[in-house]
């Protein structure tokens, strides 16, 4: 189990396609601080570099949402990864 199996797990239990998390709600959900890294609207960007194992991102697209950090630096919004097949 890594930091962010408790992400994973508390998304999945979300009804709301989309919402907001403060970095400070992340790391009471996932009992630990985020590293300094998260401030980087990188950091969050689901679909951005897919090669790369990223803990956190992994999480998120495993619960079927896709994360992006908002502007104000401080929160980042995940929203509900589309089931349209192309």
């Amino acid at each position: 189990m890594n930091d962010y199996d408790t992400l994973r797990d508390y998304l999945l239990r979300q009804k709301q396609a989309e919402f907001v998390l403060t970095f400070e709600e992340i790391e009471e959900i996932i009992g630990a601080a985020l590293p300094r890294a998260a401030n980087r609207a990188s950091w969050w960007d689901s679909l951005r570099s897919p090669d790369i194992q990223m803990p956190q991102r992994e999480a998120c697209l495993a619960a079927g949402f896709v994360a992006t950090r908002m502007p104000d630096g401080q929160s980042v919004r995940f929203r509900k990864k589309s089931e349209r097949r192309r």
